[in-house]
């Protein structure tokens, strides 16, 4: 399966009640408020953070590979009253309207870009819709390796109607000179009523360090202004978590 089709069917209706965290929005409405809007989030899913930002009035569009997710996302705003634009685009081939001052990740979904070529692809579109002096916040992350003990282990919900939800990862493979790894998991949804459904998919994350990172941006347009821990300090050099600030330098006239 295409990297890009991971969130599509069971596995878009398992993720929300599956996720183990929710992304808040403050440190976004912080970011945005800082570099300017109008802002973009790419990887905006079924809406979290994208629709808080937008009942805090401001002004954020949203972008995922997911149509799956998307209709999710359109739904949670008709329910909350909130008009929102999202956009069913790849990263590497976004072509929206307009250019935004503020454009972020929120959480470390550019590792889900299988290789270093469509990376560079992605970023070579974020620079073509950024403003002149917009910024980028892209969140990466070096994945630890799957421990045998892991192999087996379930996430398991169960939802009011009594459905049970389940994900387990069934076996993980890891590739350290590509810097990817290939994680099998099944997804599981069992009703009182109906058959199981199951699905099984391959969840790719592919790495970068940070001066291979830095390598990537550069090359398309792209300055590196800082590189921050998730506390905002400065990433040391071993770091394994981090979030790259990025401003799009001013266009030759």
């Amino acid at each position: 399966m295409d990297p890009a089709d991971f969130y599509t069917g069971l596995v878009a209706d398992l993720y929300a009640p599956l996720r183990s965290v929710t992304q808040t929005a403050e440190p976004y409405e912080r970011f945005i408020r800082e570099a300017g809007e109008p802002a973009l989030e790419l990887g905006c899913g079924d809406g979290d953070p994208l629709l808080d930002l937008r009942r805090r009035g401001l002004d954020v569009d949203g972008v995922d590979s997911s149509a799956d997710m998307l209709d999710r996302c359109r739904a949670r705003a008709v329910a909350a009253g909130l008009t929102v634009a999202v956009h069913h685009q790849r990263m590497e081939e976004l072509y929206l309207p307009r250019r935004y001052r503020s454009i972020f990740l929120a959480g470390p979904t550019f590792n889900l870009l299988p290789d270093d070529e469509t990376a560079a692809r992605a970023l070579a579109r974020i620079r073509a819709h950024l403003t002149d002096g917009g910024t980028a916040l892209v969140p990466l992350f070096i994945p630890d390796p799957v421990a045998p003990s892991a192999i087996g282990i379930a996430s398991e919900s169960t939802t009011a109607d009594g459905a049970r939800l389940r994900c387990t990862t069934v076996a993980s493979t890891r590739d350290q000179p590509g810097r990817t790894q290939r994680t099998l998991l099944r997804y599981e949804r069992e009703t009182p009523s109906g058959a199981p459904e199951v699905v099984d998919r391959d969840w790719l994350l592919h790495w970068h360090t940070q001066d291979g990172f830095r390598r990537l941006a550069e090359d398309a347009g792209l300055r590196t202004v800082a590189i921050r821990t998730s506390d905002g300090e400065a990433a040391t050099p071993e770091a394994t978590s981090f979030t790259f600030s990025l401003t799009a330098a001013q266009e030759s006239r």
